[in-house]
Order: structure tokens, then C-alpha cells, then sequence
């Protein structure tokens, strides 16, 4: 052990809630768990309690942190582990270069593994580990998990992981946390964002203002719920649809989600003097009964028509015009005719969250003659066999013009993010 150990005592003391002290000093099954809410505390008590472990791990076995990707464990865990104002003078012990494959823990050689897809249990194949540390769990391969545990073949070998909960079929809450037989050789620390004793109140209240429904539950309350049902069931049509729309600071976007067969969408998205974010037009072709399909320069002649004749306001040209990243062809005829396209943020959660909380917060309107996205703002749901499967997918259909709308916000979150009205 460290020979600075009260000292080190005393620094967690002044720095930690007492749940996250509670859970380092009972971390002491082969298979130790932090679970909860974002920014609850669960990762740096779990990363505590694993750099207590290490000098103590059996030499006969190797030692290795876990990722999705070798910069997601750096960010995550490493960087806060080799910081004095998280980890007093115990980050001295840590020794990391972003990128390596190896650290040093108190001079022990730790291998450095990002996991991001079902090939990465070669990367451990044939090891024997004396301990590991996992984070974000849930992110993870199940095989590389299974393939993991088996490797814990050391006297004494431990696993310390953290995660957000997912879905309660999740491989991990299903198999693990919720198998008797499992449960037995583990322990499951659970925390909410309010167990985190040391965060500033106001940042706590954003946290949750910036989250609804599913993610609330999920992020806030540290619960594994399901995605089901309507995914913008936060949405007012009563109050939310408006006839007129205040004076356009800013055209922030337009999102276009293009199909060959199928509908494409764009929406055109402005920034408002009330400092709200609006849809105020939509332009959509569907083969419908003439089945006559649009070339691509013949789409695109048509965004321009529509952009240069929008109800009320004339010519517009938006900051960005977004594109479906899968639409890389697409995006050059735009260019060919005097456009600026990019391709699109498509992280499909991220942005279904930012446009779920831009709604709850009445910070997002739509203009009524925008009826195609109204159609898809009510029908919108969560694919419930994927929810089955333990993931969480909107379904795939009536989606272009929600698509389109995610693309334009997320794309351009940082232009609108700080010029928005406070969240009432």
C-alpha cells in the first residue's frame, strides 16, 4: 500500500460523499459495480477504490483498464486519476501517455484496451488478470465482458467497472446485476445525481432541466428503464404549433434528410428575438401516386426554389445546410449549385435528447404549415423489439422530417446554445 495512506484518508474524507466512501470501503468482491446517474460520483469512487486495489493485486497476473476507446478511458478515468485536485497526491502514481497501450499504477504495468466492437475479446484472449478496471460497462461487447471474466484467474482477482444504466434488458442489468447466482460473487453500488454532495447546486439544476422523460430517469434518477412508447411525448401541440413567428435573428439551418425512394425532408430552422428556436417552413417530395422519382439535380433545384420563396421572409440562406452524412452524393449537387452543405452529427440518442429537451423546456417551436413533421412529431416511437434486445432505436418509419430536425439542431448545437431563453 501507499505510504502516504492517512494522508490519502484524510484527503477522501474532505473531497467525497460519504456514499462514495461507503462504496470503496466495501468494494471487495471479485465483481464490484458503480451504477447511476452522470456526474453522481461513480466513476472517480470506483477509480479510487481500483487504484487501492492495484498495489495490493496478485503479481502473478496481469492488470488492465477497459474502454470503448483507449481516448474514452483517458477522458473518462486516467486524466481525473492523474489530477491532483481529484486525486490529491495520489495522481503522482499514475503515469499515462494518451494513446499508449500500457500505464504505471504504483509502478505496476497496466495494459490500456479500448473494446468498441465483438473482435476486441482478442485483445485479452489467453491472458491471465489479476485485476481490471471497466468503464462504462454497458458500452461494451457482452462477449468481450464473458471473454474478461474468465481471465480473472489471479488469487484474489477483482473486476471494479462503472456505468450508466441502460435498458433493464440490458446483457448487464439482465445477466449480472439481476441474476441471483451472479449477484452473489458481486456488489452493485447505486447512485442518483443528488448523492453527489460536492456539486454545485446550479449545476445540478441544469442537469435536471436538461434532461426528460427516459433520460431523467435515466441520467438524474440512476434508473434502468425502458424506451418505449412516443419518443416526443414531452411535446404541446397546443402551445408548441404556433400561426406566427416572431422576427428571425439568426437562420440557424436546414436539415435535409434525403431519400432516392423514399421522402425527402428539410426544415428550416431561425433563431428567434424571443430566443427561441423555430421551424418556420418545411419542403418535402414523396413519389405518392404520379411515382415519379427526383434525380438528384432536380432535389436539389427544388430545396434552392424552396429557400428562395419561404412564406413571409423571401430569400433565405441559413448559416448551414445539413445533410444525412449517407448522403455524400447528395451533398456535391448541393455544392454544385451555389450551396455550402455539411454532413450531419448523426448520434441518434444525442440528438433525440437535445431536441426531447429543447421541447420540454419550450424552447423549440414549429410553425403549423409545417404539416408533414407535425404528422411525425405525434407518431414518433421507440422500436420495441430493438428495446427487447436491450438498445434503444426510434422505429424506422414516418421519420424523415424528425430526422431532418435533429440534424439541423444537433449539427449546430454550439451557434444557438447560449443565445436560447433560459429554460422556464
Amino acid at each position: 500500500m501507499p505510504t502516504s495512506t492517512a494522508r490519502s484518508t484524510q484527503f477522501l474524507l474532505e473531497r467525497f460523499s460519504p456514499k462514495q466512501i461507503l462504496s470503496i470501503a466495501a468494494a471487495t468482491r471479485r465483481i464490484n459495480v458503480w451504477e447511476g446517474a452522470v456526474s453522481s460520483g461513480k466513476t472517480i469512487a470506483s477509480a479510487w477504490a481500483w487504484m487501492m486495489f492495484v498495489p495490493t493485486a496478485s503479481t502473478t497476473g496481469e492488470l488492465v483498464m477497459v474502454g470503448k476507446t483507449k481516448d474514452a478511458l483517458y477522458r473518462n478515468v486516467l486524466q481525473p486519476m492523474m489530477n491532483p485536485e481529484i486525486f490529491g497526491e495520489l495522481a503522482a502514481q499514475v503515469e499515462y501517455t494518451p494513446g499508449a497501450v500500457t500505464c504505471r499504477i504504483f509502478g505496476r504495468l497496466v495494459h490500456v484496451i479500448g473494446a468498441n466492437d465483438i473482435k476486441s475479446e482478442n485483445k485479452i484472449r489467453g491472458m491471465t488478470c489479476a485485476g481490471a478496471y471497466v468503464d462504462e460497462a454497458t458500452l461494451l461487447p457482452e462477449p468481450f465482458w464473458d471473454m474478461l471474466l474468465t481471465r480473472m484467474r489471479a488469487v484474489g482477482a477483482r473486476i471494479y467497472a462503472s456505468t450508466n444504466p441502460d435498458a433493464p434488458t440490458h446483457w448487464l442489468k439482465a445477466k449480472f446485476i439481476d441474476d441471483p447466482v451472479q449477484r452473489a460473487s458481486m456488489k452493485v453500488f447505486s447512485f442518483e445525481l443528488d448523492d453527489n454532495v460536492h456539486l454545485d447546486p446550479a449545476y445540478v439544476a441544469h442537469i435536471k432541466a436538461s434532461n426528460v422523460g427516459l433520460f431523467y430517469k435515466r441520467f438524474v434518477l440512476g434508473q434502468w428503464v425502458a424506451a418505449q412508447g412516443a419518443i416526443y411525448d414531452m411535446f404541446d401541440h397546443a402551445t408548441q404549433v404556433v400561426d406566427i413567428v416572431p422576427m428571425i435573428r439568426r437562420w440557424v439551418s436546414v436539415g435535409i434528410d434525403y431519400g432516392a425512394t423514399n421522402p425527402t425532408h428539410a426544415v428550416l430552422i431561425g433563431l428567434a428575438d424571443d430566443r427561441r428556436l423555430y421551424v418556420v417552413s418545411e419542403y418535402r417530395y414523396a413519389r405518392g401516386t404520379a411515382n415519379v422519382t427526383l434525380t438528384q439535380a432536380d432535389t436539389s433545384r427544388r430545396i434552392i426554389q424552396w429557400l428562395d420563396d419561404v412564406p413571409q421572409y423571401g430569400r433565405v440562406r441559413p448559416q448551414f445546410v445539413v445533410v444525412d452524412p449517407s448522403a455524400a452524393s447528395f451533398k456535391t449537387q448541393l455544392h454544385q449549385d451555389g450551396l455550402s452543405p455539411v454532413a450531419a452529427d448523426n448520434s441518434v440518442l444525442d440528438g433525440i435528447r437535445l431536441v426531447s429537451n429543447l421541447l420540454a423546456n419550450r424552447q423549440l417551436m414549429i410553425h403549423r404549415s409545417c404539416r408533414e413533421l407535425l404528422k411525425e412529431m405525434a407518431s414518433y416511437t421507440w422500436d420495441p423489439k430493438a428495446a427487447l434486445d436491450g438498445h434503444d432505436a426510434p422505429l424506422k418509419q414516418n421519420d424523415h422530417g424528425v430526422d431532418a430536425l435533429r440534424y439541423g439542431l444537433a449539427t449546430t448545437r454550439s451557434l444557438w446554445f447560449h443565445q436560447l431563453r433560459r429554460a422556464a
